[in-house]
């Protein structure tokens, strides 16, 4: 079976991209895309995979979401592939034409329903919070058009399931994504504390260095980048300038360097503004390491408090307390960590995308 996976781009790498190119391989399928950054690629050792690019986007938001959407409504792949996945927020506006399909949904497009005042508000100006809500307001109304050649749609997380009900009206299965547990492994628990996620405002990052600056004792390394004509650009020069002299920003890291802090480091922090489901507390996990994480969003689906680390609320006093006690005794929490890992490994997320394939095709 010939196999398509749409996915909006391959630019800043983060668990979206990686389940993708995951299932790619598993499957033999080919990635379909707008654009793309080889060196993540090479970076994260999937070279093997074909990618294809349907053509650059405009890189200043929100021309780059336009322009993605447009690329993938008029693409037409149908007689290429025998089915077709969708993942991320633009890709499915392909599905129209290409069938069977099934929306892997990582979440619905936030900045149009839950997270759209925060958007709007998020902009310099009156004028930019006016033309924000405009483009939200038009795209959402297409946003919702789109979705309506989806033939099945699965849901990464509880939390994402809830709100593919809440913002479109319809149900789905939820099948948690998949970390390759094996490739991680446990060498010590080390002298610093392990972020990792795209440096963006709803990751919270600021709140990390917050909670570090009370720290002194302690260190942070943070891993993670954002692409061109994401949303995060002012984001990013804003926490460049207030890094406190305990923390490190890496910037996005080869996979093989990424797996060596993991495997280092003494614990991984969370503080994801309600997470659609995070793969780093799995990742790190399987690396025998305990986390500390807001307890919202998938990391309350996915970390089982004081066993596989802590779930506190997201304050900064609160993940002072959690970093000290975890701290104390960080190989406590290994056994429990590794094995919760396993729960989520890809043989078994292959598994169960299989089965929901054979309701569509």
């Amino acid at each position: 079976m010939r196999v398509a996976i749409f996915i909006d781009y391959i630019g800043a790498i983060g668990g979206g991209e990686r389940v993708a190119l995951m299932l790619a391989r598993a499957w033999k399928a080919h990635i379909i895309t707008t654009d793309v950054n080889e060196t993540a690629i090479s970076q994260l050792g999937y070279q093997d995979v074909k990618v294809i690019s349907l053509g650059r986007t405009i890189k200043v938001p929100p021309l780059k979401q336009i322009s993605a959407s447009l690329l993938f409504a008029l693409c037409n792949l149908s007689r290429d592939y025998d089915l077709f996945i969708f993942a991320g927020n633009w890709s499915h506006y392909a599905a129209w034409r290409h069938r069977p399909n099934l929306w892997y949904c990582y979440t619905p497009v936030r900045a149009f329903y839950d997270l759209r005042n925060d958007m709007i508000q998020r902009q310099p100006n009156v004028f930019f919070r006016g033309l924000a809500a405009f483009w939200i307001g038009i795209h959402r109304w297409f946003d919702h058009r789109s979705i309506k050649g989806i033939d099945r749609v699965v849901a990464i997380s509880s939390t994402v399931e809830r709100r593919i009900e809440r913002f479109h009206g319809l149900s789905s299965v939820v099948i948690y994504p998949p970390v390759e547990t094996g490739v991680y492994r446990f060498c010590e628990y080390g002298d610093f504390w392990l972020s990792v996620n795209r440096i963006y405002p709803e990751k919270r990052i600021e709140l990390q260095f917050e909670a570090f600056e009370e720290m002194p004792e302690e260190r942070l390394v943070v891993v993670g980048g954002y692409a061109l004509g994401d949303h995060a650009a002012r984001y990013h020069r804003r926490l460049s300038k207030c890094v406190p002299p305990n923390v490190t920003m890496l910037g996005s890291v080869p996979q093989e360097r990424l797996i060596d802090l993991y495997s280092r480091c003494k614990g991984l922090i969370c503080t994801a503004m309600d997470e659609d489901f995070g793969l780093t507390p799995i990742e790190a996990m399987a690396s025998g390491k305990p986390v500390v994480a807001v307890d919202e969003g998938g990391f309350a689906e996915t970390v089982i408090h004081g066993r596989t680390g802590q779930l506190v609320p997201a304050e900064r006093d609160s993940l002072v307390k959690a970093v000290r006690d975890v701290s104390l005794d960080p190989g406590r929490f290994k056994e429990d960590c590794l094995a919760r890992a396993k729960e989520f490994d890809l043989s078994i997320f292959i598994e169960r995308m299989e089965g929901a394939v054979a309701a569509v095709h």
